[in-house]
C-alpha cells in the first residue's frame, strides 16, 4: 500500500553504536518542488544498503545530505556519530563518496589520480603503498597504472574512481548509481571490489537502477516522490507481495503479450527476459485455461509455471500505477508502415584505426530492415566507433558500409538524411523548452513546414509529453528526457534509427514503457539498432551481435546464441550467505562461479556431477543450502562465457 513503510521493526531495537546512519523527518526544497520529504531511515554498521526508486524520486539528493554535501531543508541526520549539517568537515574526512559523474582527473593516470586521493585523505606513506598495490591488483587495474584516466574504458574509469574512495579505508562507503551505463564483466569486478571492502567492515550505501544488483543488498529502501514507501530485506520484500507471479513462455512473445494484456489487464502482465510475467492478486479466472487462450490466438505455449516473484517485479507493481504508459492517441498522425523486406544496413570488414591502435578489426554482419538490432560489448569494445561510422560521423580506415542503400563514405549525407540518432546524453538542450527542442530537431532534420504540425503532434503523443510543450527540458525526470530524445530522433520519419545505450541509468518502469516506443517503431517498419549493458533488455532483440576488443564474436538470434554456448551447464545456488560462498568456489577447478541477484550461478562441466561436490563443500564450510538446480544458461550467462573464451583463445596465440 502506498505510504506504508515495513520492516522498520528490524531496526528500532538496534544499539546505537551499530547505527552508522539515524535520518529524522528528513527534507529538501528546491524553490517550490520538494525532493525529499519525511524520510526516516537508519542503517547498521556492516550493511549493503541500497536505494531504489524512479527517476526523480529523491535518491541523489538523500545521499548528498548523508555524505554532507547538501543540507537538508528540514529534519536532521547523523552519519558516523556527526551531524550531517554542523559536522559535515569530520564527517566527510571519514567516509567515501562516488557521485554518477565521479572525480577522477582525466589528465592524470591512475597511479597519479590514487595519490592525489591518498594526499587528499592525509594517507600515511607506509601504508599508502600497500594499499594501492592492494586496490590495483584487485580491480585489475596494475598494468595500466601509466595510462591517463580519460584513456580508460568506462568500466575502468568506475574502477579507478572506486578505488580512489577507498584509498583511505573509509567506514562508510557513499555511492551514487556507480555502475551506470557498465558492462555485465565490469560489474562483476565492481562488485568483487565491493564484497572485499565489506569483508574488512566498510558500510556501503548505494543507489542503482540495476534490480540485479539490489537483491544482493541487506535491506532497500524504496522512495518515490521523495517518500520513503517500504524498507526492508529483499527476501521479505519479495515475500510480503500480495498473489502469485506466473511465468509463461510463449511465442511469438510480443503477440502473446497483446493478447494477455487485453483479457488480463489487472495481473499486468509485461516481459520480463525471454518470458512473461504475470501478477495474479485476486483476478478473476479468464474464460479460458492461459494455454487454450493462446493457442486459440495462433501462439505457442512453451511453459506456464508460478515463480517466485524477483525484487524487479515488486518494484513494477508497486509503482506501475503512477504514471500512464505513453502511447500515441488514436488522433496522432503515425507514420506509415514501411516496407520490411530486404537490408537495413550492411557491413563488410570494417576496420577503423586510431594511429597504431585498432578500435574495429575487420567487423562484418547485416540487419533487415524492420529488425531491432542489439550491438553487445565490453566498455571499449568499439560498439560507439561502430555507430558513429554507420551515422556517417566518421570514416573508416578499411572496409564498407551501407546504410538504407547508401554507402556511408562516399554518401554521408544521404545516409543522414535516412537516419535518426540518439547519443548516450540524449543530445537535448535543456535551456530550451520541450516544444522547442523539438522544433529545433524538426529544423536540422530538415521536416517540411506542411508536415510539422503532425509530425509534432506525433512526437509529443509518442514521448507521453502532450500539454508540457512549455515546460523546460531541465526540469524532467530522466525517463522523461529519454522519450523525447528518441521523439526528436525520429521526427523525420527516418528509415534506421542508432540508439547509443539509451537506457543507461534509468529505472526499470521507465525502461519498460522506452522498449514498448521501440517495438511500436518496429512494428511500423523502422530498423532499430541499440547499444545496451542491459542483459535483460538484449532478450528484446531480433539479433544480437557481441563485440570485444573491436572484433565481432558472436552473431545470431538470443535463442540461437544460447543453443550454440557449449560452455558448460549453469547451477543455481542459494544459500544463507551468499558472499562467504562466493569466496569458496573463486579457485575452484572446474567451476566458474559469479552472481545472480542473491543467488550464485556456477557454470560447470557436468551439472548433475557436480551437484554433490559444491553441497560437500557448502557444508564443510558451515553454510546453510537453500536450493542448488539446474537453469538454462542467461544471455549474461552466454555474454560472460563467450568473453572468457575469446580471451583464453587470445592468451593462447599470444603464447
Amino acid at each position: 500500500m502506498a505510504g506504508e513503510v515495513v520492516g522498520t521493526a528490524l531496526i528500532m531495537n538496534t544499539p546505537a553504536a551499530d547505527q552508522v546512519i539515524v535520518a529524522e523527518g528528513l527534507g529538501r526544497r528546491y524553490g517550490r518542488h520538494t525532493a525529499v520529504t519525511g524520510l526516516d531511515l537508519k542503517v547498521r554498521r556492516g550493511e549493503v544498503f541500497g536505494l531504489l526508486g524512479s527517476d526523480g524520486a529523491g535518491k541523489t539528493t538523500t545521499l548528498q545530505i548523508l555524505a554532507g554535501i547538501l543540507n537538508p531543508s528540514a529534519g536532521r541526520a547523523t552519519v558516523l556519530g556527526y551531524d550531517c549539517v554542523r559536522e559535515a568537515a569530520s564527517l566527510t574526512a571519514r567516509l567515501g563518496y562516488m557521485s554518477q559523474s565521479f572525480s577522477l582527473y582525466g589528465r592524470l593516470s591512475v597511479d597519479e589520480n590514487l595519490e592525489f586521493f591518498a594526499d587528499l585523505h592525509r594517507v600515511p606513506e607506509p601504508q599508502r603503498q600497500a594499499r594501492k598495490t592492494r586496490l590495483l591488483e584487485f580491480a585489475r587495474l596494475a598494468p595500466h597504472r601509466d595510462r591517463p584516466a580519460r584513456f580508460l574504458s568506462g568500466g575502468m574509469q568506475k574502477k579507478l574512481a572506486l578505488c580512489c574512495a577507498l584509498i583511505h579505508e573509509p567506514e562508510l562507503l557513499v555511492l551514487d548509481e556507480p555502475t551506470t551505463g557498465v558492462d555485465p564483466v565490469s560489474r562483476r569486478e565492481f562488485w568483487n571490489i565491493l564484497y572485499q571492502a565489506l569483508t574488512q567492515g566498510t558500510t556501503i550505501v548505494v543507489s542503482t537502477p540495476y534490480m540485479d544488483e539490489a537483491e544482493r543488498c541487506t535491506r532497500v529502501a524504496l522512495l518515490h516522490e521523495g517518500r520513503l514507501i517500504a524498507c526492508d530485506a529483499p527476501s521479505r520484500l519479495r515475500a510480503q507481495m500480495p498473489g502469485r507471479m506466473l511465468e509463461l513462455r510463449a511465442r511469438p512473445q510480443r503477440r502473446a503479450l497483446a493478447v494477455l494484456e487485453e483479457a488480463l489487464p489487472r495481473s499486468r502482465p509485461y516481459v520480463f527476459g525471454d518470458t512473461l510475467h504475470l501478477h495474479q492478486e485476486e483476478s478473476p479466472a479468464p474464460a479460458a485455461p492461459l494455454p487454450d487462450l493462446l493457442a486459440a490466438r495462433g501462439i505457442a505455449v512453451e511453459q506456464i509455471r508460478p515463480v517466485a516473484p524477483s525484487l524487479e517485479d515488486v518494484f513494477v507493481t508497486r509503482l506501475a500505477g503512477t504514471a500512464p504508459p505513453a502511447a500515441p492517441p488514436a488522433t496522432a498522425e503515425a507514420p506509415p508502415v514501411r516496407e520490411r523486406t530486404g537490408l537495413a544496413v550492411e557491413v563488410e570488414d570494417l576496420t577503423v584505426r586510431f594511429g597504431d591502435f585498432t578500435a574495429v578489426d575487420r567487423v562484418g554482419f547485416s540487419v533487415r530492415r524492420g529488425e531491432i538490432f542489439g550491438f553487445l560489448g565490453p566498455n571499449g569494445s568499439g560498439k560507439t566507433t561502430t555507430i558513429r561510422i554507420l551515422c556517417g560521423l566518421l570514416a573508416p580506415s578499411a572496409g564498407r558500409a551501407r546504410v538504407a542503400g547508401y554507402d556511408v563514405r562516399h554518401e554521408p549525407l544521404a545516409v543522414k538524411a535516412r537516419i535518426g540518432y540518439m547519443s548516450q546524453r540524449f543530445s537535448l538542450y535543456d535551456d530550451l523548452t520541450v516544444g522547442e527542442n523539438l522544433e529545433f530537431f524538426a529544423g536540422a532534420y530538415g521536416v517540411p513546414r506542411a508536415r510539422l504540425a503532425a509530425r509534432r503532434n506525433w512526437a509529443l503523443a509518442l514521448a507521453g509529453l502532450e500539454g508540457e510543450e512549455g515546460r523546460p527540458t531541465r526540469g524532467l525526470s530522466g525517463g522523461f528526457k529519454q522519450r523525447l530524445a528518441l521523439a526528436c530522433a525520429v521526427l523525420h520519419e527516418p528509415e534506421v534509427i542508432f540508439l547509443d545505450e539509451p537506457t543507461a541509468g534509468v529505472d526499470p518502469l521507465s525502461r519498460r514503457r522506452f522498449w514498448e516506443l521501440i517495438y511500436r517503431l518496429s512494428d511500423q517498419g523502422v530498423t532499430v539498432f541499440v547499444t545496451t549493458h542491459y542483459m535483460d533488455e538484449a532478450e528484446h532483440c531480433h539479433t544480437l551481435g557481441l563485440l570485444y576488443n573491436g572484433r565481432l564474436i558472436a552473431l545470431g538470434t538470443p535463442e540461437e546464441l544460447r543453443a550454440g554456448m557449449r560452455a558448460g551447464e549453469m547451477l543455481e545456488l542459494e544459500c544463507d550467505q551468499p558472499i562467504a560462498a562466493l569466496a569458496l568456489f573463486q579457485d575452484a577447478p572446474g567451476i566458474r562461479a559469479s552472481f545472480f541477484g542473491d543467488r550464485l550461478h556456477l557454470l560447470v562441466d557436468d551439472a548433475e556431477a557436480a551437484r554433490a561436490q559444491i553441497l560437500a563443500r557448502l557444508q564443510r564450510a558451515g553454510h546453510r543450502v537453500h536450493h542448488v538446480e539446474r537453469v538454462p544458461l542467461g544471455i549474461e550467462d552466454v555474454f560472460i562465457a563467450f568473453i572468457e573464451m575469446e580471451q583464453a583463445r587470445r592468451a593462447a596465440e599470444a603464447a
